[in-house]
């Protein structure tokens, strides 16, 4: 009983990776473009944690005989706040939110007569959503977020006329959630 003074205390972090695919929305020109990505975590003490969120939409702005080959990659480090109900192991659900910083870059090769040009700048995400538990290790991810670049005004003139200061967009992604 004495060696077991020294040991750790078992650690109840729920660890969880989730790939998803989605659309954003609310944008000029984004409307009902596909991204998918992958979304990784863990929630220490059951209630608050930390996530990293990948995503990518392949043809942000339009189709590649528009503009060109184009797209937007974000990478974002969140806070995760989401209360377990019924628990955290077995059949469950999870409401959250999420807020963090990150990078969000867009990119347009652009066509033979017009210019290239791209952007990686500072932005924040805030969202929320569900994750349900079909058991211990599976289950659905649902999300809803929020992006915007912190830049204001644009900083590389573009034959586009867009306004990368002050980008925003939503993206809605549904996706599996393994623990």
């Amino acid at each position: 009983m004495l060696g077991m003074v020294g040991l750790p205390a078992r650690a109840d972090a729920e660890a969880f990776v989730s790939p998803w695919i989605g659309a954003n929305f609310a944008t000029d020109l984004g409307d009902g473009r596909n991204a998918f990505g992958l979304t990784a975590g863990g929630m220490g003490a059951g209630v608050i944690g930390g996530e990293i969120d990948f995503g990518y939409s392949p043809s942000f702005f339009g189709t590649d005989n528009i503009f060109g080959s184009n797209n937007v990659l974000t990478v974002m480090g969140n806070l995760i706040i989401g209360v377990p109900i019924g628990g955290t192991r077995g059949v469950g659900l999870r409401p959250y939110g999420t807020g963090g910083i990150g990078l969000i870059r867009s990119s347009v090769d652009g066509l033979l007569t017009l210019d290239s040009f791209s952007d990686s700048s500072f932005g924040l995400n805030l969202g929320g959503g569900v994750m349900g538990f079909l058991g211990n290790h599976v289950g659905v991810r649902g999300d809803l977020r929020y992006f915007r670049t912190f830049n204001v005004g644009n900083l590389t003139p573009n034959a586009f006329n867009l306004d990368l200061g002050g980008f925003t967009f939503w993206r809605a992604s549904v996706g599996v959630v393994f623990r």
